[in-house]
């Protein structure tokens, strides 16, 4: 696939520590000039307070003008979605995006996602995207996984979802924190077909 083929990319935070992995994935996201529809879970919202210096807004509109500032989007090129906001386009096959993401990813919406509850958006979006036969990343953050975890991921990989835990590789030194949020957002690009340039390509470091 072209770099060009996912041109809207749903991205759900949900209440897993690992918020940096999100918001750098949104940055790029955003810098590739993808279209991004994003949804947060309450539990969502209060974790990125407590890993990060950002304090969200309430209410959809406003998170999505801060975060526009924030990561420097284009009009229009980052959407925010409520909760309960069962008229956004993510809600209906016909409004599906091309490839969506849920990082990071709770191993409670991971179950509600694996047996179909659609209980609330981030929910249902993910089951849209799974019966349009799009392209769904999971980030689930949790450790250790229990049967129960990886019966569901299970479950979810033989659909074709891509389970990515974020478990970042050493083998290319990492200096800092950022590079090792990098190396995961790189891997989920990777998934997206999406170009970057936060890690090299193994066997042609310099």
């Amino acid at each position: 696939m072209s770099s060009n083929d996912f041109q809207t990319i749903a991205l759900a935070m949900t209440g897993a520590s690992g918020m940096p992995y999100g918001l750098s994935l949104l940055e790029q996201l955003i810098a590739a000039d993808r279209q991004v529809w994003l949804m947060l879970s309450q539990a969502g919202q209060i974790v990125i307070g407590m890993e990060t210096d950002l304090q969200l807004p309430g209410r959809s509109a406003e998170i999505e003008r801060y975060l526009s500032d924030w990561c420097q989007a284009s009009p229009g090129q980052l959407r925010v979605f409520g909760r309960e906001q069962w008229t956004a386009p993510p809600a209906s096959g016909t409004g599906a995006p091309d490839a969506m993401v849920v990082c990071p990813c709770t191993t409670g919406t991971l179950s509600a996602i694996a047996h179909g509850r659609s209980d609330d958006l981030i929910e249902r979006a993910a089951d849209v995207v799974i019966k349009e036969r799009r392209r769904l990343i999971l980030v689930p953050r949790e450790t250790p996984f229990s049967e129960i975890h990886l019966d569901n991921m299970l479950r979810l990989a033989r659909m074709g979802v891509v389970i990515l835990p974020p478990n970042p590789g050493f083998y290319h030194q990492p200096e800092t924190l950022q590079d090792i949020v990098d190396f995961v957002v790189a891997r989920i690009l990777d998934h997206l077909d999406i170009p970057h340039d936060l890690l090299p390509v193994w066997g042609e470091e310099t």
